[in-house]
């Protein structure tokens, strides 16, 4: 055991002669000082892993945390990459959001991509992720960075690649780019000069929002009344000024939560997904009284859209739609504007849309979860994933876009409130239609990432025959990839219907969080509707079949 302290204590002292960043320095020198083996182990058990996601991590000193010495490797594994693939003169453009260090990170980046021989231009201050995506391609780069850790806790901090398509990286260009960083021996062989990167003014920024009115119909109606928060991120000035161009009144902003603040005061969670996470946008709605039509949030980085509606009657007066909800709003919208092109989503969203699609003659395609995946669907019009993210305008940024996505989240409210009527009133319809699709999620963050491994090892060991009584007919597992999806670590599960208890069909998918230690299951019931005074009833029966597959579920994955 000594001589395994010694060696950690070594590799630390080894790290802290490198580190160019102050704050961990000191960090990092105390934690020698005191000997404190068993958070050195923790910092020292590896490094943040480069994937599909990027990296995504807490902020600290050691390979297992966030930090400039993780970042300048990263970026100088980024500039290999490029440069192997005949890049080596090409542009990367840079953008980054409010949380702690994102303007550092941003800065070494586009320091070791000059350093590199390669150009860098970093976007002039904190910006909403969609920009920094419509800007790769509006400025022919070979690459992007964003410096975001997104919805995570203040103490995260993330790095996001994206090539010169517009998309993010997905396999094997990560693999190879974290090969190129494991081959990065010291950070004394990475050039960082102290200038020769491009600060971008506004003119980038201005391109995207004259971008955002393409995603609206000349002349449709503009009247709503909305109330708007961008909890503590970076979403307010830009989602204001394209409320402001596309003629629409200004949005009441949440006070509380206008400015960015990488603390997040006022959530336990900046994710407004998260319980608690929009009070104060309802409470601000409330204040406003009945003249308010639409709640609408972004998350800190602006790529995500949340919206509630009224609800009266409930304590709040107002409730939260769930990401499926909003993915089919927008998806009944865009075929009554008869756009043309593939509808697309997650394979663990929502089967409301491929109904809606093949009720209007619109190709449809699911991938797997993330906007990687998403954006590479041929002839894509519009995508959406349930966690609140929707490409309404995949040739402007192909990626999720809560700017635009809220834009057009408006033009909908308000053609329907011209004619009388609501976003709720449309959900009925579409259940009326394609019958009720009720979906819910068991969530469960664990602090030891084992609890997960073991979850879905005991699912495969031991997989379920039935839930809430309805049979498993079919049982697939994502491991093994399928006809239409790579290999991924889930495993999905259909099951029979019902007909005594006013069931269709139902399913569930089961995977680990790719950002987050959260073990995920998607849980979704269909049922019949057989007219509108119908609906009530059936929604009745899918929520209480959801909750009983969700205990099964729960006691199946023991968790």
């Amino acid at each position: 055991m000594a001589t395994e302290s010694a060696e950690l204590i070594d590799r630390a002292r080894a790290w802290l002669a490198e580190d160019p960043d102050p704050e961990t320095r000191d960090e990092l020198a105390k934690l020698i000082a005191a000997e404190d083996t068993d958070e050195l182990a923790a910092r020292f058990a590896g490094t943040l892993q480069f994937g599909t996601a990027g990296l995504r991590g807490e902020l600290g000193a050691g390979p297992m945390r966030m930090n400039r010495s993780v970042v300048i490797r990263a970026a100088a594994g980024l500039a290999g990459y490029l440069r192997a693939k005949g890049e080596g003169s090409g542009l990367v453009v840079i953008g980054y959001d409010a949380r702690h260090k994102s303007a550092d990170f941003a800065r070494d980046t586009a320091a070791v991509m000059v350093g590199a021989g390669l150009r860098a231009a970093v976007l002039p201050r904190p910006l909403p992720t969609p920009v920094l995506a419509f800007a790769i391609r509006h400025l022919g780069a070979v690459a992007g960075v964003e410096v975001t850790a997104s919805h995570n806790p203040p103490r995260d901090n993330g790095y996001k690649v994206y090539l010169g398509d517009g998309s993010q990286i997905v396999p094997p260009a990560d693999g190879e780019i974290a090969a190129e960083i494991a081959a990065v021996r010291s950070l004394a062989d990475v050039p960082r000069p102290e200038s020769g990167w491009q600060t971008l003014d506004d003119a980038v920024l201005e391109a995207y929002l004259a971008r955002t009115d393409a995603v609206l119909t000349p002349g449709s109606a503009r009247d709503l009344n909305v109330v708007y928060t961008p909890l503590h991120g970076v979403g307010r000035d830009v989602l204001t000024a394209a409320f402001a161009r596309a003629g629409f009144p200004a949005p009441v902003v949440v006070q509380e939560q206008a400015e960015p603040d990488p603390d997040f005061p006022t959530v336990a969670f900046p994710n407004p997904e998260e319980p608690g996470a929009m009070d104060l946008a309802f409470a601000t709605a409330r204040a406003r009284g009945a003249d308010v039509d639409v709640v609408i949030a972004n998350d800190p980085d602006a790529d995500r859209c949340a919206v509630a509606v009224p609800a009266p009657g409930t304590p709040e007066g107002w409730r939260m739609l769930r990401g499926d909800e909003v993915g089919a709003l927008l998806a009944a919208h865009l075929v009554s504007k008869r756009a043309a092109g593939t509808f697309a989503t997650t394979i663990v969203s929502s089967q409301l849309m491929s109904r809606i699609a093949a009720a209007a003659a619109r190709p449809y395609e699911e991938t797997l979860t993330g906007f990687k995946w998403l954006a590479r669907v041929d002839g894509l019009r519009y995508a959406y994933e349930e966690a609140l993210g929707y490409c309404v305008d995949p040739e402007g940024v192909r990626d999720k876009d809560g700017i635009t996505a809220a834009l057009l989240v408006a033009e909908l409210a308000a053609e329907l409130k011209r004619a009388g009527r609501t976003l709720t009133d449309l959900l009925d319809d579409l259940a009326v239609e394609f019958g009720v699709h009720a979906t819910d999620q068991l969530s469960v963050r664990v602090e030891d990432l084992t609890l997960i491994a073991d979850a879905m090892r005991r699912l495969r060991e031991q997989p379920p025959a039935a839930l809430a009584s309805l049979a498993v007919t079919r049982a697939d597992d994502l491991n093994q990839g399928t006809d239409t999806l790579p290999p991924t670590d889930g495993l999905r599960y259909y099951l029979s219907g019902s007909p005594e208890a006013g069931i269709e069909s139902a399913r569930v998918v089961v995977r680990p969080s790719g950002t987050e230690p959260k073990l995920k299951c998607y849980l979704e019931v269909v049922a019949p509707v057989s007219g509108p005074e119908a609906l009530d009833a059936a929604r009745t029966k899918a929520a209480a079949t959801l909750a009983a597959i969700k205990e099964d579920v729960s006691a199946a994955a023991g968790i």
